[in-house]
C-alpha cells in the first residue's frame, strides 16, 4: 500500500520522483550484472544488502530488482521458456510494471519508517510493528508460484526489536522469496543480518552518470553544474537537495564569510547566522551546518592534496590554498570539523539559539585560522 498523498515518504528525496519511477539506473552496471548472473545461474541468494552512500541509487536498484522478479513467468514454462534475460529492464506494457509503479503489486512488501499520525511526522526508526508485517506477508501463498519481494529501506534505520524480527525472516525464508535491504551504513546492522545477505556495494556516481540521473529526475543544474558536482559527492539525492534548497548560493556565502578568516566580517557573519538559523528554520539551519562541515572537510583535504577541483564556489581554490597550505594546517582543520559541528548539533538538540551557535562556530574558525597563519608567517 502507498502512503497517503499528504504524508512524506522516507524513501523519497523531497522534490524528486520516487525511486520506483526511475526507468534507468546510472553508474551501477556491475551491481546489476552480479544480480542478473546469480539469477540466470539459479543461485539467487534470498537476502541482498544494497549498500553505499545515501542518494547514489540504492533504492532505484532495489525497485528495479523487485520489478524484474515480479515480471518473471510464474510456474514452470517448460519448452516455452523465454531466452535468458540480458538486463533488469521490464517493458512498460508488462502488468508488473504498472502494479509496482502504483505500489499495488500483491507480491511486493515495502518496509520503511512509518508516519506518526499523532505527532504528524515520520518516525525516527523502523519499529517492530513494521517488520512484523513480514510474517503476514510470507504467510500468504505466492500467486501461482510467483515471487514475493520485500524492500527494507533503510535497513540501518531499524530499532533492535525490528532488526531481530527481520533476522528471523532471513533465517527461514519461504521459497521464491527475496529480501532487499537498502543500507546507508551497513556497519550499523546486526552482524547476523549482514552474514545472511549477499552484498551489492554501490559507489558514488561519476559526473557523467550524475548528469544522466539528474536529467532523468527532471533536474538541470545549468551553470551550477560544477558546484553541484563538487558539493554532492556523487549523490543524486544530495544534488537534488542542494538545488531545491539553493545550497550552491549558500555555500558560496559560507566560503566568502568564513574564508575571510582570520579577518571575518562580524556583521556579515551575524547576517549569515540570522538568515539561515532562525528558530523556525530547522531545515535551513541543518543545511547551513552541513555546508560548513563540508567547507571544513575541503579545507582539511586541501592541505594534503591541494585545492579540490572543480571549485564549489568562486574564489574557493585561493581560499583553500591560503588557509590550508600544508598537512599541519590540514590536521588543524580536520580537528576543528570533528569538534565544532558535533557541538553545534548538540547545542541545537538542547534548544540553544541556533544563530548564536553559528556565530560562535564562525569565531572559533577565526581562531583556528589565526593559529595556522601565525605559524606559517
Amino acid at each position: 500500500m502507498t502512503d497517503p498523498a499528504d504524508q512524506p515518504q522516507p524513501d523519497q528525496t523531497p522534490g524528486a520522483p520516487h525511486p520506483r519511477e526511475a526507468a534507468q539506473l546510472f553508474g551501477h552496471d556491475a551491481a546489476e550484472a552480479a544480480f542478473l548472473d546469480a539469477f540466470k545461474a539459479g543461485r539467487l541468494h534470498h537476502g541482498w544488502l544494497i549498500a553505499g552512500p545515501q542518494g547514489v541509487g540504492k533504492a532505484t536498484l532495489a525497485w528495479r530488482i523487485a520489478r524484474f522478479l515480479l515480471a518473471q513467468p510464474r510456474g514452470d514454462p517448460g519448452m516455452f521458456a523465454a531466452a535468458p534475460p540480458t538486463s533488469l529492464d521490464v517493458p512498460a506494457a508488462d502488468p508488473a510494471h504498472a502494479l509496482v509503479a502504483a505500489g499495488a503489486h500483491p507480491g511486493l512488501l515495502v518496509i520503511r519508517r512509518g508516519y506518526d499520525l499523532k505527532r504528524k511526522r515520520l518516525r525516527q526508526v523502523i519499529t517492530v510493528e513494521e517488520t512484523r508485517r513480514l510474517h503476514r506477508f510470507f504467510g500468504t501463498h505466492a500467486t501461482e508460484g510467483g515471487w514475493r519481494v520485500v524492500i527494507v529501506d533503510a535497513a540501518d534505520e531499524m530499532n533492535v526489536n525490528a532488526a531481530n524480527a527481520l533476522l528471523k525472516a532471513l533465517e527461514e525464508p519461504p521459497a521464491r522469496a527475496l529480501l532487499l535491504l537498502v543500507a546507508h551504513r551497513p556497519s550499523a546492522l546486526l552482524p547476523t543480518i549482514r552474514s545472511r545477505c549477499r552484498m551489492l556495494p554501490l559507489a558514488p556516481l561519476h559526473p557523467a552518470d550524475m548528469a544522466g540521473a539528474l536529467a532523468q529526475a527532471g533536474f538541470d543544474p545549468g551553470e551550477d553544474a560544477a558546484a553541484v558536482a563538487a558539493l554532492s559527492g556523487g549523490s543524486v539525492g544530495a544534488a537534488v537537495r542542494l538545488m531545491a534548497e539553493d545550497g550552491v548560493k549558500l555555500y558560496a556565502e559560507v566560503n566568502a564569510v568564513l574564508g575571510a578568516a582570520p579577518r571575518i566580517d562580524r556583521a556579515r557573519l551575524l547576517r549569515l547566522a540570522r538568515d539561515n538559523a532562525g528558530r523556525d528554520g530547522d531545515g535551513r539551519f541543518e543545511l547551513l551546518v552541513r555546508l560548513i562541515e563540508m567547507w571544513l572537510a575541503r579545507l582539511a583535504r586541501s592541505g594534503v592534496t591541494g585545492p579540490s577541483t572543480p571549485e564549489a564556489a568562486k574564489g574557493e581554490a585561493d581560499t583553500l590554498a591560503r588557509l590550508s597550505p600544508d598537512p599541519r594546517a590540514a590536521r588543524a582543520w580536520a580537528e576543528a570539523a570533528a569538534t565544532l559541528l558535533p557541538r553545534v548539533r548538540q547545542g541545537r538538540a538542547l534548544n540553544l539559539d541556533p544563530a548564536g551557535l553559528v556565530l560562535d562556530t564562525g569565531l572559533k574558525i577565526e581562531g583556528v585560522a589565526q593559529g595556522i597563519l601565525r605559524q606559517t608567517a
